[in-house]
């Protein structure tokens, strides 16, 4: 009889190694203002951060910090997106943010969530969602 073995799984789909390379890419330039912009699809989440002339600072989406498939559009992966992103923020030193989101998948709330836990001032948050008004001419119907 002997001992047994155990594998032990690395943890559940997120690379931290990915994580900590994209913290080592951050500017160099200091900005107290910024616009974040949340894009929350169904099968991914982005997160971009700009200042107020709309040049970009930062940006991270949950498949660049290793998710795949289903797991890139879950509300786990956009909360550790909207970590990330806000300890990048942080480093840049923003402190008030506006907030624009588009898209109804289901990592909207959980990465404005996370990303606000880590001290930043969210002073309007704004919901450019596109939605259609009435759309297209609909096809006739097939005579047969």
């Amino acid at each position: 009889m002997g001992k047994k073995r155990t594998v032990q799984k690395s943890g559940g789909g997120f690379d931290s190694e990915l994580r900590s390379r994209s913290l080592s890419k951050i500017g160099k330039k200091k900005v107290s203002e910024g616009t974040l912009h949340i894009q929350s699809t169904y099968n991914n989440t982005r997160l971009l951060l700009s200042d107020k002339k709309g040049n970009t600072l930062c940006w991270s989406s949950s498949g660049s910090l290793g998710f795949k498939g289903t797991k890139k559009g879950t509300p786990f992966a956009a909360a550790k997106v909207g970590e990330l992103i806000g300890e990048k923020a942080k480093t840049i030193g923003v402190k008030e943010v506006n907030v624009i989101l588009v898209g109804v998948g289901p990592g909207r709330e959980s990465s404005l969530r996370s990303f606000s836990t880590k001290g930043i001032e969210i002073s309007a948050i704004r919901d450019e969602t596109p939605i259609p008004h009435n759309g297209p001419r609909p096809k006739k119907p097939r005579r047969v």
